[in-house]
């Protein structure tokens, strides 16, 4: 190995990084834009190139002399013991290091979309959960947490977070997502960002841009969506997310956006990526999307012009193997088809990250930097726990919940004793786990039945199936008896998650509909039809209309795949332990074939007297109920006309008028009456989670700059108009609370990407009144 100023870490990033690639030859310039897709070895040995879908042979021993850009999911593709994981990993960049001529370690990068992906790590609550929570704080948390457990193992680049915006919830991919409307999917992807850069590992946006809003919800299908939806929806989180996370890599998505792959899109990855927003880390290919601009896309006839179409247009590493970033791209530099600066442009990028995550200084070492190789200790569960419980929502009760003491529950239903219930698709137990059926699941799973009993111990808990996931209309006698013999009926519904069809949620898992898979519909009513009330729980993957359980269950508690410990969160509602604060982060239909819609409407898509369909929800976007009753009280606005540069400032009193303590989420809309441009009916810009005391109450201001109210015009710059605007205090999306009505006088402001993004939110509590 030489030793030069490029291991050298008094020096500058920039004259480290111009030295080396001075040094390089075109292959060796190459070799570090791409990966190679592995397998930890579970005695402790090297790692092995992972066969799959898409395999031409690698020979590591053909390849490693010219170095390696990064060694793709040695945790996730197969089981392994942590340690021998560790040690795996740790033997291989000894390798990598050994075998080529600059001695440069590989990037070992993982998923960790609801945890670190990897046998026996914390499975956390999937995004659409975390949305729930309303709380970007508990996020950042988690984050944090995940990327330490990544780092003690030597892995340096999650893929994570997903920034999609839910458009059509039949995709299957929605679980993976934070939810339907851009500010809460930016500020709580906003938060795990920070969460998972602050433990030092690489956090990569997803995917960018497009993916979530494919035609009839289908996976990797076409987008057809105007630059203004584009803008004003899909971008925001990604903006917020660079600027304010600090997140140093960006996946590109599968999509073309009106004919034009994302992957092969100078104008999305460089022009407004880097040149407007300024971004200065690496753009990776989502897994094989290179070649998709040859096999899928057909925009190239080959895969030399494949790799020069991508690397042109700003994407600097070739995942998650070697397809066309290799041979195929040096043929096509040394031809003079593709400018060897090209190269150079995404090696200064790939280099510059290697030197900030330490890899080349001389003193580097792949050896783990933790000897405790638990990856799902007590605290991480704790967690996971909290996290849960807080998003867990409750959409509907007559007063049956929280349950009192009842003698004896039925428990029936797909997802009442099925640990799989409570996991998303990349969880490693659904996503790699399901293959080696030899192996354990590697974490602890209750069930929905196990959690009840143990939470009401003093009741007979009993069980019946009822009907499977997606199986068709079955003899539901036995748990229909069940319940007419019980006190009250816990039915658990929802989805089993998979990938490409194995599941009803999960990538590759789209629905035809948001009917509830299977006979479980005709199990609810049957249940319904029999007297004894009727608790509908949810685990799953996405909303679904729930038809006559609506306006007929006793109570509907709704989780989306909460983790490890959701089984437990959500027995601890019913139970009253935790009173309920979740809300809702999409809208759950009234109807299943209203598809695609969400609160983020304009008039012309909501009901009208033209059309015979009335796509309203039957539970809209920020519901949530919970145990204890709460009054807003107090509202003011300080001005009611303003500048187009100016701060709307107002404030309301939440008042805590129940027994127990509890959370509300107060949320602030934006309604433009008039504008340049169709706008939807209203939009988030603010939210604030309030737990008070009974008795207490807390002072909620919102300053929320006018840049708030910027929208993409006609000729396709973001402005501030005049004329009136109504800044809306709610507790839901449909339930406005009070209602600011402003306007706005001066000329129209033209704004950019240094605008801002956000109200500032501050809470002042005031203490409970003391008793006579």
């Amino acid at each position: 190995m030489i030793a030069s100023l490029w291991n050298d870490d008094s020096a500058s990033t920039a004259d480290r990084v111009d030295a080396l690639v001075a040094a390089m030859t075109l292959e060796e310039k190459i070799a570090q834009l791409y990966g190679v897709w592995v397998g930890a070895s579970t005695d402790g040995g090297e790692v092995a190139p992972h066969q799959h879908d898409m395999d031409d042979a690698v020979d590591l021993d053909e390849l490693l002399p010219l170095g390696l850009g990064q060694l793709t999911r040695p945790f996730g593709s197969a089981p392994v013991e942590p340690a021998m994981g560790a040690a795996s990993l740790q033997r291989t960049q000894e390798r990598i290091v050994a075998g080529s001529r600059f001695g440069i370690p590989a990037i070992a990068h993982e998923e960790c979309l609801a945890g670190f992906a990897a046998w026996g790590a914390t499975a956390y609550p999937v995004p659409l959960a975390w949305g729930a929570t309303f709380n970007p704080a508990l996020v950042t948390t988690m984050a944090a947490r995940i990327g330490a457990d990544m780092r003690s193992v030597g892995v340096h680049q999650g893929l994570a977070p997903v920034l999609d915006v839910v458009r059509d919830a039949r995709w299957g991919r929605v679980e993976e997502t934070i939810g339907e409307d851009p500010y809460l999917v930016a500020t709580i992807g906003t938060a795990y960002v920070r969460g998972l850069e602050s433990s030092g590992i690489v956090a990569t946006l997803k995917h960018f841009v497009g993916y979530s809003a494919s035609k009839a919800g289908r996976n990797l299908a076409p987008v057809s969506m105007g630059r203004r939806e584009v803008n004003d929806v899909l971008l925001p989180p990604f903006e917020m997310a660079i600027r304010e996370g600090g997140a140093r890599s960006v996946m590109h998505s599968y999509s073309d956006v009106d004919g034009v792959p994302s992957a092969s899109d100078a104008a999305l990855l460089t022009d407004l990526l880097r040149d407007t927003w300024g971004f200065t880390g690496t753009v990776v290919a989502d897994y094989f999307g290179v070649a998709f601009l040859h096999l899928l896309h057909g925009v190239a006839a080959d895969w030399g012009e494949a790799a020069a179409l991508a690397l042109g247009a700003g994407v600097d590493v070739e995942l998650p193997t070697v397809k066309t970033f290799g041979e195929p791209l040096a043929a096509a530099v040394t031809a003079g088809v593709v400018d060897e600066a090209l190269v150079d442009r995404a090696l200064r990028r790939v280099l510059e990250q290697k030197v900030g995550l330490g890899l080349l200084d001389a003193d580097y070492s792949p050896a783990p930097t933790s000897t405790d190789f638990d990856l799902d200790p007590a605290e991480n569960r704790a967690l996971a726990l909290e996290i849960a419980e807080q998003s867990v929502v409750l959409l509907a009760n007559d007063g049956t919940l929280p349950l009192d003491r009842p003698a004896r529950i039925a428990v029936v239903g797909p997802n009442a004793d099925d640990p799989f219930a409570v996991l998303g698709c990349y969880s490693f137990p659904s996503h790699v786990g399901t293959q080696h059926p030899d192996w354990e699941i590697g974490i602890e799973l209750p069930t929905l039945l196990q959690a009840v009993r143990a939470e009401f111990a003093g009741s007979v808990v009993d069980h019946a199936l009822g009907t499977t996931v997606d199986g068709g209309e079955t003899d539901f006698a036995d748990a229909l008896a069940l319940a007419a013999a019980s006190d009250v009926v816990i039915v658990a519904l929802g989805d089993r998650a998979g990938l490409f069809g194995r599941g009803t949620s999960g990538e590759g898992c789209d629905a035809e509909s948001l009917r509830l898979p299977g006979a479980q519909q005709q199990l609810v009513d049957a249940l319904l039809d029999g007297g004894t009330p009727v608790i509908v729980t949810l685990l799953a993957g996405r909303p679904y209309a729930l038809g006559r359980a609506v306006t007929e269950a006793a109570a509907i508690v709704q989780s989306f795949f909460p983790g490890e410990e959701g089984a437990t969160a959500i027995a601890r509602v019913l139970s009253g332990a935790v009173s309920p604060s979740g809300r809702l982060p999409v809208s759950v239909p009234a109807l299943a074939g209203t598809q695609p819609t969400t609160y983020l409407a304009s008039p012309l898509a909501r009901v009208s007297d033209v059309s015979n369909i009335d796509p309203t929800a039957a539970f809209p976007f920020g519901h949530g109920l919970g145990y204890t009753s709460f009054e807003w009280e107090s509202f003011a606005v300080e001005r009611d006309e303003l500048t187009t540069d100016d701060t709307i400032d107002t404030a309301i009193t939440v008042r805590n008028t129940g027994e127990r303590a509890g959370v509300e989420v107060v949320q602030l809309y934006l309604h433009d009456p008039v504008a340049s441009v169709v706008r939807p009916v209203q939009r988030l810009v603010g939210y604030a989670r309030v737990a008070l005391e009974p008795g207490e109450s807390a002072r909620v201001r919102f300053a929320a700059p006018t840049d708030v109210a910027q929208f993409t015009g006609r000729d396709g710059e973001r402005i501030v108009e005049p004329g009136a605007l109504e800044l809306r205090f709610a507790r839901s999306s449909a339930d406005t609370v009070f209602t600011a009505a402003v306007t706005l006088t001066g000329p129209v402001r033209i704004v950019d990407h240094t605008r801002a993004l956000h109200a500032a939110v501050s809470i002042d509590r005031e203490p409970a009144p003391v008793p006579l």
